[in-house]
């Protein structure tokens, strides 16, 4: 366990290029945590601002030096993680290369894949066009394939090939730099539900959880993500596992502890403070059910809102040991229920309406 830090000023950390309901949402988030553990609030990160004491929360993943030009030294200096290389940071560490790949990028770490393969889909993950089209010419026709760009997140950057003519439409739109950062080809499931599984280690204070995602359709019907209801316990995943979890439950949580330490084991410089895994449920090609590890998140995501909601209660609280906590996200005009703390309310992306928000359900308390 951490010593509880002090002194510390949470700062909120975006990307360049982010959306404005991502800033806003992280400035939110920032400011939320900052209440939640009575440290001062300095706002969005600019330079040249005082290194020292910083407590960063940040849209991504940091990468290589970003961390020491950010100041952060470790997991109690920020939300979030810090990887190396940036492709540790994305989809692109779940699946091999394939053999003779085209392109293989600096720092890749083959053994990582070697320990994953038992909990992870069918797939392949390629950084070049040639070896797109190459791999999934083989495997269209036996099975539906899922092409995602690695660097896309919230259910974007997505399709499923069906055909030939699929393949050949959708490389139509592929440039060379988005697949230089890596493209995934996996199979596709039928019936598909997908877990969220992670833990949140916040000025010492640890929680578990596995939860459930929600997708809603987009202004172009496009599946994106809606929201997650979590169910969270204060320690380890062991603590987690105590409760009465459903078998398919109990597997992911498992799956995602078998991908986390093969994390840590596989990728030097490597730590995190948040850690986030998407791992799905559903059928395959034949009819037989598949469950594997998608991906990674390392940074503050749509979950974020309910393991603030749920870290709130739990300093607040210490007879507390388990709660269910949610996030959501809709293009509903609506008002916020009872209790709710609002991440984002105004336009989205596409200039539609999006309203953002956090809660919690219910505690053993």
């Amino acid at each position: 366990m951490l010593e509880h830090s002090s002194n510390k000023r949470v700062v909120a950390h975006c990307h360049a290029d982010a959306p404005t309901h991502e800033r806003q949402t992280n400035l939110n988030l920032a400011r939320w945590l900052a209440e939640i553990l009575d440290w001062p609030f300095d706002g969005a990160w600019q330079e040249p601002m005082p290194l020292t004491g910083m407590y960063l929360v940040p849209t991504r993943t940091l990468v290589g030096e970003q961390r020491r030009e950010l100041g952060v030294e470790g997991v109690e200096d920020l939300l979030g993680g810090h990887v190396e290389q940036a492709f540790m940071a994305s989809k692109a560490i779940s699946h091999p290369l394939p053999r003779g790949a085209g392109f293989r990028p600096t720092g890749w770490v083959p053994e990582f894949c070697r320990q994953v393969r038992q909990v992870v889909l069918p797939g392949l993950t390629v950084f070049d066009i040639t070896d797109v089209r190459r791999i999934a010419r083989q495997y269209l026709g036996q099975a539906e394939l899922r092409v995602k760009q690695v660097q896309a997140c919230g259910g974007t950057g997505q399709a499923v090939l069906r055909s030939l003519q699929d393949l050949e439409h959708w490389l139509e739109q592929l440039d060379p730099d988005t697949c230089r950062q890596g493209v995934v080809l996996e199979e596709n499931l039928q019936e598909a539900v997908t877990y969220s599984v992670g833990q949140v280690l916040v000025d010492g204070l640890l929680m578990s959880y596995h939860g459930r995602q929600h997708q809603r359709p987009n202004h172009l019907g496009e599946p994106v993500y809606a929201g997650s209801e979590l169910w969270l316990a204060r320690g380890d995943y062991a603590q987690l596992l105590q409760g009465d979890l459903q078998p398919q439950v109990r597997l992911a949580v498992e799956y995602a502890r078998t991908y986390d330490a093969a994390a840590t084991a596989c990728f030097p410089g490597f730590f995190a403070s948040r850690r986030n895994y998407d791992v799905v449920q559903g059928l395959g090609h034949d009819g037989q059910p598949r469950l594997g590890v998608l991906e990674q998140s390392w940074r503050v995501g749509g979950a974020t809102g309910a393991e603030l909601a749920a870290l709130q209660v739990f300093r607040q609280q210490p007879e507390v040991c388990r709660l269910q906590a949610s996030t959501h996200e809709t293009g509903e005009q609506q008002r916020l229920p009872a209790g709710a703390v609002m991440l984002y309310r105004g336009a989205d992306e596409a200039g539609g309406f999006l309203l953002k928000y956090a809660q919690v359900q219910n505690h053993d308390g």
